[in-house]
């Protein structure tokens, strides 16, 4: 019960790694808010772990700020936020990707940072203590071709992680990040562009441990960096990605 008394919101929690997490946290004793866009989704994950559900579009502030004040309403405050919610686009030539696409990008993968800073970093500045987990993505650190908009979006997830870090330290909030490769989620077949044998082949060959990223895997390297064991680590981007960074 490594999070027992603890109060938790993860985004995108009703599928893919958000769901692992969500799952890893109620395990160890949190109270979790599953918060996605899809509300179905949301729910039966917060049904299986005994969580609480919450619609919200984490690229509009209105939507973050609701989802704020629905988790102090349940749960008094928050000590762990997650934001995990992110999108990609298709693999293509940069040049080729089109506005809409590139606005997406940057209002989950981007803008969510700094929404759900602004919603929920003042209470935990004033309670003295926190710890926000930002999901980015080895793209962020070895960027693949063809995904140059998606990997950039990354890359200002752990800058922004680190700037985070240093400014909210002397408040004792800590903020680190997750860098994933890809993994059995609903995003995998958008990186690759096809989902087929040969394709999944061609990632995993560039894999050391030669497979991919599972929900519990990062639901296992969450729980480590936003639980008290780790209350010396801050500004970290921690790799799970089977040595691919190497």
């Amino acid at each position: 019960m490594r999070l027992n008394g603890k109060t938790a919101v993860v985004t995108g929690a009703g599928s893919g790694f958000g769901s692992g997490i969500a799952r890893a946290f109620a395990r160890e004793g949190a109270r979790v808010m599953v918060a996605d866009i899809n509300e179905a989704a949301a729910r039966q994950v917060a049904e299986e772990i005994g969580g609480v559900a919450q619609v919200v579009d984490v690229a509009d502030g209105d939507s973050v700020a609701a989802m704020a004040q629905a988790a102090r309403e349940v749960f008094g405050g928050v000590d762990i936020l997650v934001n995990n919610a992110g999108v990609t686009h298709l693999p293509a030539l940069m040049e080729e990707v089109s506005e809409a696409d590139f606005d997406r990008i940057l209002g989950v993968n981007v803008k969510a940072v700094y929404l759900t800073a602004r919603a929920f970093v003042p209470a935990m500045k004033a309670a003295r203590a926190g710890a926000i987990l930002n999901i980015a993505s080895t793209a962020g650190v070895s960027p693949r071709p063809r995904l140059s908009w998606y990997n950039a979006s990354k890359g200002w997830m752990i800058t922004a992680t680190k700037a985070m870090a240093v400014e909210l330290a002397p408040f004792g909030v800590r903020v680190n990040a997750l860098n994933p490769v890809a993994g059995e989620t609903p995003l995998l077949k958008s990186f690759m562009g096809e989902d087929t044998p040969e394709m999944r082949a061609k990632f995993l060959s560039t894999i050391p441990l030669g497979r991919f990223s599972t929900p519990e895997d990062m639901g296992n390297a969450a729980l480590y960096l936003c639980s008290d064991e780790a209350s010396m680590v801050t500004g970290v981007a921690m790799e799970v990605d089977g040595g691919r960074c190497i």
